[in-house]
């Protein structure tokens, strides 16, 4: 009996996760003072606590979401995900 197999095209794959990185860094860099990156990480303690700083400071603490977002862009996407999506680092 022969066995034959599959063409490359016709196999399952595995499932990739889902990296973020681009998502997070330009809301990061546009909005971080609303956190917005934050909860797109799911880091939704973090999010309310960026939101919370913002908001004290009159936009001041929105800095902190700008570089978190130069930071986010800058990382290969590897270390993005291992660093902030596996290893879950709130803060840079």
């Amino acid at each position: 009996m022969e066995t034959t197999k599959p063409e490359s095209w016709n196999t399952p794959s595995e499932p990739k996760p889902e990296n973020k990185k681009v998502v997070a860094g330009i809301l990061g860099i546009l909005l971080g003072g609303f956190g917005i990156h934050k909860f797109i990480l799911g880091y939704t303690q973090e999010g309310i606590i960026q939101l919370v700083i913002t908001l004290v400071t009159c936009g001041v603490g929105s800095i902190i979401g700008f570089v978190e977002g130069i930071i986010y862009l800058t990382k290969s996407d590897e270390e993005f995900y291992q660093t902030y999506q596996v290893g879950k680092k709130g803060w840079f």
